[in-house]
């Protein structure tokens, strides 16, 4: 009997060859390495947070671009800590991306917890702020307007006894023990929204109209109204001034207040009772829901990375969190445009050939 030919063979340098077919299919990982100076964001890191160097005894740290890359691949891909060690042990794009390749040991669940903890909410500011700078070193600046709006985080429900809320109201400790206070988040509210109800937090942005990169972020409580944070995300650096945002936010005070500032008024009006909008105004509110469709996109990719649910406990840590999904953003998108060679004075490749067509035309 003849035995069958079988495609499966076995070779000293199989890893090799597998690790030159990836690259050649492309790993979205190395694109964000190649265009995101992670050196210059662990140096924003190393300045709030001091690090020993092993002198005193014990296990020396790990350096602290290691990990920012952890950190910035377990927000891209929304990975508990257990996860992310394994991902660490088991993944050669994750290894790569992280620089432990050729490592004997990877950080386990401890340090990636212990670190994302150190970090806080200042050092996911940080990082927010060195991305954006790198967005202006390459030219992407905030152009053409902003468009400001909300969206809710939905964070793990609460199941409390009617008495141990009633003591919170009154702002009182409920008697719990220490790892009962661990496992309740006090800090997250109830809302509704289009008649479901929803338990979490609340994340305002800002996002320009030329380049879609989030330029302010926000936190809140998911009770709190989608104007509280209005004031606090408005970029005041953008080089357009239309602010666009939907019917949550009018009001004659803010409105007055952007005209001050010299913005222009792009706010979607609401009908009052027994006061319809007229035709005009419906008009209008047509067209700024065009504009403001960016910011959708925006939340879109947020969730697309794990915005869905916040897998915390506080508010501090939820706005630790919301806030690396911001950087996140921005670093990838960065990453996309710089990999495309988008010109950021065009809007985007396609426009740009056009332009170049005309131009060989004349």
């Amino acid at each position: 009997m003849i035995t069958p030919r079988s495609a499966l063979k076995f070779d000293l340098f199989a890893e090799a060859s597998r690790q030159h077919k990836r690259d050649e299919v492309g790993d979205p990982l190395q694109v964000i390495a190649r265009h995101i100076d992670f050196g210059a964001l662990a140096g924003l890191v190393d300045a709030l947070i001091e690090r020993g160097d092993g002198r005193r005894g014990g296990r020396p740290a790990y350096p602290t671009e290691v990990m920012v890359r952890i950190l910035v691949l377990k927000r891209l891909y929304n990975l508990s800590d257990e996860q992310m060690e394994y991902q660490l042990l088991d993944r050669a794009s994750y290894q790569r991306f992280c620089l432990l390749q050729d490592a004997m040991h990877v950080p386990d669940r401890n340090t990636i917890w212990r670190f994302g903890e150190r970090l806080g909410v200042d050092g996911a500011t940080a990082l927010l702020q060195g991305v954006d700078a790198q967005l202006h070193r390459h030219g992407y600046i905030a152009r053409g307007g902003q468009a400001i709006d909300a969206t809710l985080i939905p964070a793990p429900r609460q199941h409390l006894r009617k008495e141990d809320r009633d003591k919170l109201k009154a702002g009182q400790r409920p008697d719990w023990n220490d790892v009962q206070s661990r496992q309740r988040d006090t800090d997250a509210t109830h809302t509704k929204k289009h008649g479901k109800g929803y338990f979490g937090y609340k994340l305002s942005v800002s996002v320009d109209h030329k380049h879609g990169f989030i330029r302010g972020v926000a936190t809140g409580t998911a009770s709190e109204h989608d104007g509280h944070h209005f004031d606090e995300v408005l970029d005041m650096k953008n080089t357009g001034k239309e602010v666009n945002a939907d019917k949550a936010y009018p009001s004659a005070q803010r409105i007055k207040m952007l005209k001050v500032l010299g913005f222009k008024d792009g706010i979607q009006r609401k009908a009052k009772a027994k006061q319809p909008l007229s035709e005009c105004q419906e008009r209008r509110n047509q067209r700024i829901a065009k504009r403001r469709a960016r910011v959708e996109h925006v939340f879109a990719g947020i969730r697309h990375m794990g915005g869905k649910f916040v897998r915390t406990m506080g508010q501090t840590r939820a706005t630790t969190v919301m806030t690396m999904m911001a950087a996140c953003y921005n670093l990838k998108r960065l990453a996309s445009f710089l990999e495309n060679k988008v010109d950021p004075f065009f809007k985007s490749a396609r426009s740009k050939r056009q332009v170049r067509q005309q131009t060989v035309k004349v």
